[in-house]
């Protein structure tokens, strides 16, 4: 059975989930990362050695395979167990939704991290306005790129859900439910209408319907 370590509440965590949960493999998640502890054992070390969430085991014996770094984990899955349908078999479609998938890493994941860590795991008292304001500046535009992106498609990839829909729709999961009273969000009709066809997917189902943390 696959092994999944990591606490939900870690947007990492929710994009090898559901990832698990698309393709329709069995898996055990471990609680593990944050009030959870356990990633700095010796034997989670040698999952992963950056001491992070998630870290994933898959198969057995010689066979066994271990992985971090989540968007790693996401193409693995879907290109062991949705070779063709998620995971694209033509390099043009497969490059396409690995450059989406790198761009959240990169890109959208590091304009939003601040103003997350400030609205939801900063005491009020605490918060540091300029950080928040300066998050939300850098996120706006990539929002605007990918309500562009999305305006002739109605997946990242074109006409067909895949992997790149996954990391990308939990990092506009956790941006979308940053508290109103904080961040007034803009109007992106495009994406609006691709969020709302991922929140419809059952494989999302505890992923994309909690709240943050």
């Amino acid at each position: 059975m696959l092994k999944i370590w990591g606490r939900i509440s870690s947007i990492n965590v929710r994009k090898a989930v559901w990832a698990a949960q698309e393709v329709g493999v069995a898996f055990e998640r471990i609680d593990a990362g944050g009030k959870f502890g356990g990633t700095q054992t010796p034997e989670y070390l040698a999952r992963n050695p950056n001491a992070m969430v998630p870290a994933i085991e898959d198969g057995e014996g010689a066979m066994q395979l271990t992985l971090f770094e989540s968007n790693v984990i996401v193409r693995y899955l879907c290109a062991r167990y949705s070779p063709g349908v998620l995971y694209p078999a033509a390099l043009a479609q497969r490059f396409d939704a690995e450059r989406w998938m790198d761009w959240q890493q990169t890109t959208m994941n590091p304009a939003g991290r601040d103003a997350f860590i400030q609205l939801i795991r900063t005491a009020p008292e605490q918060r540091d306005a300029q950080k928040i304001a300066a998050s939300i500046a850098a996120m706006e535009p990539l929002l605007q790129l990918l309500d562009r992106h999305l305006a002739n498609r109605p997946y990242l990839q074109g006409a067909q859900f895949g992997m790149a829909d996954i990391p990308v729709a939990c990092e506009v999961h956790r941006w979308w439910n940053l508290p109103a009273a904080a961040y007034q969000r803009p109007h992106y009709p495009h994406v609006e209408r691709w969020f709302a066809a991922m929140l419809a997917r059952p494989a999302s189902r505890g992923v994309l319907d909690i709240t943050i943390e």
